[in-house]
């Protein structure tokens, strides 16, 4: 029969095992792992308004240099509307919060090359020490690891045509269910179901608000035929609507979908020419997953000699203006 002072070693041993094991799971800090710009830290630290912005369009949206200039522009129009630009990217394995004017260049210049990223993306990024451009859903996520509120992007992703037989989903959808950021958006990329895309968000409990409106905008076009729960006519109503999910603690985000400008607004009948044919060559090319909608955009803007992407940069800034603002807004309100 063992001793009690045995017994009692044994004892003492498998709990100093077991908190060993406990220190080594317990989270590190995240953000010793983000490099945030001192523009940007600063600005946090004050409570100024930020606003992020995400790199997968300068990367993957556009040609260089337009890309470049018009990242530069995004970012000039949020600071004329008072408020601190934070493009937001992953650089050499390190994610960035706030680029400068070279990084923003050297993104542009190395395009399709840089991996466009995704949340399940991140950790293979970073652990690779890779270049990654993020999407609406890491943008989310480091936006509201550092504690930016507010992001502007052109559209988001959603629920894929046929979506119903492919379960091709877009994990935007996910993060706006789970992450606490505000996203203002043109709507959903067009190429997209948006009736399905609506009611996954439905389904995923994130408030979805339309801009002066009470239709959901097409991305391209003002109209898409589905109606919002939720109308905010200023930048004022969209702080409130934030703050109070904010303070409600809900644990997800808040979708403002801002209408393109009609004087921008592409053709609703040649755009869905374009998508209706892109999307065929797309299936004979057999192009899937976080390629297909990059080559959709793509194809749709060389089938409309341009026009969508013209159309798309003025979305962008659009939702740059309406963005900045809704961002000075919520900081004079908390």
């Amino acid at each position: 029969m063992a001793s009690s002072s045995s017994s009692s070693s044994a004892s003492s041993s498998a709990l100093k095992r077991l908190s060993n094991l406990s220190n080594h799971l317990r989270p590190t800090n995240s953000n010793a792992l983000v490099k945030v710009s001192a523009e940007v830290s600063e600005a946090l630290s004050s409570g100024h308004p930020v606003v992020a912005l995400e790199s997968t369009i300068i990367a993957h949206g556009m040609p260089y240099p337009q890309n470049f200039e018009t990242a530069k522009e995004v970012e000039a129009i949020v600071r004329e509307n008072g408020a601190v630009p934070a493009t937001i990217a992953i650089l050499d394995g390190i994610p960035c919060v706030g680029l400068n004017l070279e990084q923003l260049e050297r993104l542009a210049q190395l395009g399709k090359s840089v991996q466009k990223t995704a949340r399940r993306d991140i950790a293979h990024v970073v652990a690779t020490k890779r270049n990654g451009a993020t999407t609406v859903s890491s943008t989310m996520f480091f936006a509201a690891m550092v504690g930016i509120p507010v992001f502007v992007t052109g559209g988001i992703g959603g629920v894929h045509r046929h979506g119903e037989h492919t379960m091709d989903i877009s994990s935007d959808l996910t993060e706006l269910g789970r992450t606490p950021v505000a996203v203002i958006s043109a709507g959903v990329k067009s190429i997209l179901d948006i009736p399905r895309t609506l009611e996954y968000l439905e389904t995923q409990g994130v408030c979805v608000g339309a801009y002066k409106t009470y239709e959901f905008p097409a991305f391209f076009t003002e109209r898409s035929g589905c109606k919002v729960p939720c109308r905010v006519d200023s930048p004022e109503d969209c702080a409130r609507l934030i703050d109070a999910n904010r303070k409600l603690h809900l644990g997800n985000g808040v979708l403002i979908a801002v209408p393109i400008p009609k004087e921008h607004s592409a053709s609703g009948s040649l755009i869905e020419s374009a998508i209706q044919r892109a999307l065929t060559e797309a299936r004979e090319k057999n192009v899937t997953g976080n390629a297909e909608t990059p080559f959709l955009l793509a194809r749709v803007s060389e089938l409309t000699g341009g026009a969508s992407l013209a159309s798309n940069i003025a979305l962008v800034k659009n939702n740059a203006a309406v963005g900045a603002k809704i961002s000075v807004a919520l900081a004079q309100l908390t």
